[in-house]
Order: structure tokens, then C-alpha cells, then sequence
């Protein structure tokens, strides 16, 4: 483990694939906390190197190439640009943005394979992989696609089911096709690399079950559990592909690292891009190092990559992965292939110079230890009631206040009442309960921190309503005024993590120097005579028709999916009279259905087939209750080769009819059919 008082920090993120831009659930999930926390790190002047780049590897980025008749470079060359000028623009504030198609990253890469493979830390095997014949080449995962073992969905891929979010491999698949011809592929005998993990379980555990225990976040802490109880098996680190940092084997010529394998080692890459004393900050025990991701990165982040640096010997392990859940878009699931997101570059065009609403309002939703939802409604209230209601209201009055009765300067209080010390020993505080939270990584409650300060600001005004003391108690507005300046200088420092573009306004309007963050403890951060600058509003009100702008980007996606869904599939290649003969398709009777445990599909059913009993596990529990199904007549392949899911033995299959919008119904047969008969 790192340093309990580290003398410096590497702070990474998880790589966005080049293959399309960055929406709010990357934003929220990603890199809005991470730069919160480097920002403060930064403000309590401490070493750290911010690690940031796009992910220009794997199948997505040669899918999307094929798609667009264009070549990976060409792909990964616009999402690249698009996706750094967007972070700078949100203030994403990465001391480096590289790439994994960089020269620098292809050596690096090559040269930890080479090492793990020269120190036997990698074992080779050689098995029959999935091939297209017509395309002439080995189907990554992403290239098959076929029917989910587990719910029945008939576009899973060959890693994973996008309908019911099971992992998969390749030959746990059903009928699986070629997304490059559309043909059956073969198998062909390959040869690969792994990564024994299964030698490392022992150390893993050790080292998260026990030693990060309790500092680990409960949802990473839980997902690494899960894949260590289930047992860990070798991983391949090779792939029959052409794009990507080839092996740097003369036997593996036409292979490349997989993706999983070059892209963490893309943060190395990039640090070494970025200085020269790149070791300190990957081979120093004095070094905390920190990756921010969502959860679908965890088990590379906690499990896989921890194993690589293990076996290299020479690297630090991560002492923390603060990994968060899922954001939702106005409760749904935000979806690239169905348009249902908020892109980071059309926000910054919409709503120009509003990069810390955004900022803001993630933080106030984020998915820290639940999967949560963005609404425009609630980010034109957040915007309306707490930024510019709260947090604006009362910087604009205490520095117009001071400017109509002070000529722009801070006035020397006259006697500070038991309640202005209060509020003073107060506002010295905010700075340690915001840092906390910071470093513990609840950084929705940091946030919140830092608008308790805004709106003990807003109050203490309201309250004492110099205004009207104006007229009758000049003295005892000098103080006040005294009063609500120190407040306002406090939130110019405490918001810079969160707001940062805030910070430099307003320290510009109150002429306010940077200071370190330890240095904020105290209750008086402006002198009497101080000269501030003129005020501007830090924040303005969203109008209605701005959202309504927004929802109506929402229905035409929504519009577009709809048609989408009602076009029904195209028929398939034609088949033989022959092939068709040997289905054996007979009229059955479910006699009993239960539900099976711990999946949200499965339903096990018994069946009556005139010739036998037998069970059957059919992926439609969302769509039928087990209950109603008891003598239910149905179509089943009878002579289906049995199969086991989840450990249960299926002995055929039940016709379904696959509506459009995505709902399961039996193809039935007339209820006079006695089972057994033969459908022709």
C-alpha cells in the first residue's frame, strides 16, 4: 500500500474509446471527480500529475471505421481532437491528454509485454477460436453476435448481452453468426498469450479483501468479491487483429495486444509523454496512485491491471479506484447507438460559458454509490434556485454594497458582535470539513460543503439587512459588510475545485491572490482597505425555452428509435427444404414454470411433449408470469441439442414471437393439438 502521507499523487482516468465523443454519463462517472480532486490537491500545493488520454484500440474503433468507410486512424484522429478540446473546454484541467496510438505508447506497451513474456509470467496455449471464412479472418468478440445462453436475446455479443448485461465468451453463444458476412463461422485452431490470474487469486484477495477493506468504496469493494469468490481463470493478451501495438513476438506477427491488456498501460505511456522523472511517479513507494472509473472498468482497474504490475515487479499498485455507478438521462438508460445522451460538445455550443452548471449539477447527481438520473428540469432548478439564487445573490450584494457604500474598498469593522465571531470562526472551518470529503471521495457531499458556506452568506445579508441599517447604524454596517467579504473570499478558494471558472471570476472581481489551501483556516482572508474590483453576475438564469430546446433534441431521438423498432427484422439467407426437415417441431404443454434463482429472465418450465417430460429454461419471465403459463400449448424444437444454463439441463426450445418493441409471445398452436403432433 502507498504512504499514509504520500509525498506525491498520479492521478489517472479511464480512457474513452476514440470511436464517438464524451456524453454527462462519462462526465459524472469519470473525470468531474476526478478533477475535483486533483484541483484540490493542487490547492494544497502537492505533486501531482494528472493522466488523461483517448483509448484508440479494440474492435469498437474497427467497427465504426468499417461503418464509415473510413480507416481506424481516420476514426481515432477526429474522436481524438474532439474529445481533448472538449475536456479543456469543461475545464477537465489534465497535465497531459495523450493517446494510445502514439509511437511512445506502442514501445511502452510492446516492452511490458516483452518483459512479462522473457520472465515466464505469461503462458501460451493454443485453441480453436471463431473464423469467417468469406472475410478471411479470426471474430474478436465484438465481430459475433448470436443468441444470449442466459435471457434469450438474439443480438448478444460475443462478450456480452446488451439486453440482460451478462458477461459472455464467445462459445457460451447460440448459433453465432459473422457481423463481417453474416455466415456461420468456423473454428480454427490459434495460438495466444495470458495472463495466469488464476496464480494471482491468492494475492488479491490479500490484498483487497483484506488490506482495503474498509477504505475501498462498498460497490468496488463488493464487484472485486464477486469475481474472486467465482474464481479467476487466464486471460488472453493477445488477438488475431491487425489494428492495435503489435506483439513483438516473430511468431505473432499478425497479432496485436488486446485492448485490455495496452490500454492501463496507456497511463504509463502518457506520464512518460509527459516528464522524464515519469518513474517516481509508477515506482515510488512514496507515491499514491489513484484511478478514477465507472464500474464497468472496475475489474480491469482492481483485478486485471493490479495483476500486470504485480507480475512486472517494478510498478506501485493503486491505492484507491473510487469507481462510480451509472448515470441515467430523464429515467432512462443513456444510450450512443439510440442518440439518448447529452454530448459533451453540443452542451458547450447550447449553453456557452456555462461549463460550471454543468460541473455543478453532476456533482449534485452523481452516481456515487447508486446508479442515478439528470433531468433539464432539475438542471434549470439547480441552476436557477442554488446558483444564482443563493451562491450569485450573495456575492453580488455584498460586492455591490461595498462598492455603493464603500468606494470599492473593505471597510474596517467598527465592534464585531458575538454572532459575526461566530460566523467568522465558522467560515474558517469550511476549508478542513470540504477537504475531508474530498479525500474520502464523497464528493456530492464536499459539494455540498461548499453551498452550505453560500448560503450562510445569503443568510447572514437577509438577516442583518444593511440595506436598511444604512440609514440608522452606519458603523454597524461597516462590520457587516466586513463580515460578508471574508465569506465571500472563503467560497472564491473553497468552490475552485468544483467551480473553477467561478473561482477565477470571482477572485478576479474581489482582486483575491491564490493561497494554499491549509492557509484558509483562518477568519480573516481580506484586510480592511483591500481595493476590489468591479462586480459582474457569476451566474445567469436558464430560460424555459433553453430546456425546451433541450427536450425537443430528446424527442426527435426518441421519434427516430420508435420507427426504428416498428421496422421489422429482414429475413435471413434462405435455407434448404433439407435443413428445415431436420427441425423436429412438436406441439407441448407446460405443466409447471418457476422462476430461476438469482436472474431476471430465466424461467424453468416443464413440458409435456406427448413422448416425454422434460425441462426447458426460456429467457421470458419479463414477459410472462409462471403462474399463468401452467397449460399453456406450445411450439418447441424438440430435437435441439440439450444445453446447460445455469446449471439446469434445457431439452429443446420454445417458439417465440419477437415483437418490435422487444415483448416475447408463444407461437401457439390451435388447443385442440394433442402433444406431440409434428409441425411441418
Amino acid at each position: 500500500m502507498s504512504s499514509k502521507n504520500p509525498q506525491r499523487y498520479n492521478v489517472t482516468t479511464a480512457l474513452p474509446y476514440a470511436n464517438g465523443p464524451v456524453h454527462i454519463g462519462h462526465l459524472a462517472g469519470v473525470y468531474v471527480p476526478a478533477d475535483i480532486y486533483v484541483r484540490y490537491l493542487r490547492a494544497k500545493e502537492k505533486d501531482v500529475v494528472f493522466i488523461g488520454g483517448s483509448d484508440e484500440h479494440g474492435v469498437p474503433i474497427t467497427i465504426s471505421a468499417k461503418n464509415e468507410g473510413k480507416t481506424p486512424q481516420q476514426i481515432v484522429d477526429r474522436y481524438h481532437s474532439m474529445i481533448k478540446d472538449s475536456f479543456e473546454e469543461l475545464g477537465i484541467s489534465f497535465d497531459i491528454y495523450s493517446r494510445t496510438s502514439s509511437q511512445l505508447h506502442h514501445k511502452t506497451a510492446s516492452d511490458f509485454f516483452k518483459k512479462l513474456y522473457e520472465n515466464n509470467k505469461l503462458i501460451e496455449k493454443t485453441e480453436d477460436q471463431y473464423y469467417d471464412q468469406e472475410a478471411n479472418q479470426f471474430l474478436a468478440d465484438r465481430y459475433l453476435l448470436g443468441t444470449c445462453p442466459q435471457c434469450g436475446y438474439e443480438k448478444a455479443y460475443g462478450d456480452q448481452c446488451e439486453s440482460c448485461g451478462s458477461s459472455l465468451s464467445a462459445d457460451e453463444l447460440i448459433n453465432p453468426v459473422s457481423k463481417l458476412s453474416g455466415n456461420k463461422p468456423v473454428k480454427k485452431s490459434t495460438k495466444h498469450w495470458y495472463l495466469p490470474l488464476d496464480q494471482y487469486e491468492g494475492w488479491l484477495r490479500k490484498w483487497i479483501l483484506e488490506e482495503h477493506k474498509t477504505d475501498w468504496k462498498s460497490n468496488v469493494y463488493g464487484q472485486c468479491k464477486s469475481w474472486l469468490d467465482n474464481g479467476l481463470n487466464p486471460r488472453a493478451v493477445t488477438r488475431d487483429l491487425s489494428w492495435g501495438v503489435k506483439v513483438p513476438l516473430e511468431e505473432a506477427k499478425d497479432k496485436v495486444l488486446y485492448v485490455w491488456f495496452d490500454a492501463p498501460i496507456g497511463y504509463i505511456s502518457a506520464t512518460r509523454e509527459l516528464t522524464n522523472d515519469w518513474e517516481k511517479y509508477w515506482k515510488d513507494d512514496d507515491t499514491k496512485l489513484v484511478h478514477f472509473i465507472g464500474k464497468d472498468n472496475i475489474v480491469f482497474h482492481c483485478i486485471i491491471f493490479p495483476s500486470m504490475l504485480k507480475a512486472d515487479g517494478d510498478y506501485i499498485l493503486p491505492d484507491n479506484v473510487p469507481a462510480n455507478e451509472f448515470l441515467n438521462l430523464e429515467g432512462d438508460k443513456i444510450s450512443t447507438s439510440r442518440n439518448w445522451a447529452v454530448w459533451l460538445h453540443e452542451y458547450l455550443q447550447d449553453f456557452h460559458g456555462k461549463q460550471d452548471v454543468l460541473r455543478y449539477v453532476l456533482t449534485a447527481n452523481a452516481p456515487e454509490t447508486k446508479d442515478n438520473d439528470f433531468t433539464w428540469k432539475d438542471f434549470q432548478a439547480r441552476n436557477n434556485n442554488e446558483l444564482v439564487a443563493i451562491f450569485g445573490n450573495f456575492v453580488n450584494r455584498a460586492l455591490v454594497l461595498t462598492k455603493k457604500y464603500y468606494e470599492q474598498q473593505v471597510p474596517t469593522p467598527d465592534t464585531l458582535t458575538e454572532s459575526d465571531q461566530e460566523i467568522l470562526q465558522q467560515i474558517s472551518t469550511y476549508p478542513q470539513s470540504t477537504g475531508e470529503k474530498i479525500e474520502r471521495y464523497r464528493l456530492r457531499e464536499a459539494q455540498q460543503e461548499m453551498m452550505k458556506l453560500a448560503r450562510l452568506g445569503n443568510k447572514y445579508l437577509a438577516d442583518n439587512e444593511p440595506w436598511k441599517l444604512i440609514k440608522t447604524d452606519e458603523q454597524r454596517v461597516k462590520s457587516i459588510i466586513y463580515v460578508a467579504l471574508q465569506i465571500a473570499a472563503q467560497l472564491a478558494y473553497v468552490c475552485e475545485p468544483f467551480l473553477p471558472f467561478t473561482a477565477r471570476k470571482l477572485k478576479d472581481m474581489m482582486n483575491l491572490a491564490d493561497r494554499n489551501w491549509d492557509a484558509l483556516t483562518t477568519q480573516k482572508l481580506i484586510d480592511p482597505g483591500h481595493k476590489i474590483n468591479k462586480a459582474t453576475h457569476l451566474f445567469n438564469p436558464i430560460e424555459d425555452h433553453e430546456i425546451q430546446a433541450q427536450y425537443d433534441k430528446l424527442a426527435i431521438s426518441k421519434a427516430k428509435n420508435e420507427e426504428a423498432e416498428q421496422n421489422l427484422e429482414p429475413l435471413k439467407e434462405p435455407v434448404t427444404y433439407e435443413d428445415f426437415s431436420k427441425l423436429d417441431l412438436r406441439v407441448a404443454t407446460i405443466l409447471e414454470a418457476e422462476k430461476v434463482p438469482k436472474t431476471g429472465k430465466l424461467l424453468k418450465i416443464t413440458l409435456d411433449t406427448g413422448i416425454d417430460k422434460r425441462t426447458v429454461v426460456a429467457g421470458i419471465a419479463k414477459d410472462h408470469k409462471p403462474e399463468d403459463l401452467i397449460g399453456q400449448k406450445v411450439t418447441i424444437v424438440a430435437n435441439l441439442q440439450p444445453r446447460k444454463l445455469k446449471g439446469i439441463e434445457s431439452q429443446g426450445m420454445i417458439l417465440m414471437a419477437n415483437n418490435p418493441d422487444g415483448t416475447l409471445h408463444f407461437v401457439s398452436p390451435e388447443e385442440d393439438s394433442k402433444n406431440g403432433a409434428q409441425v411441418n
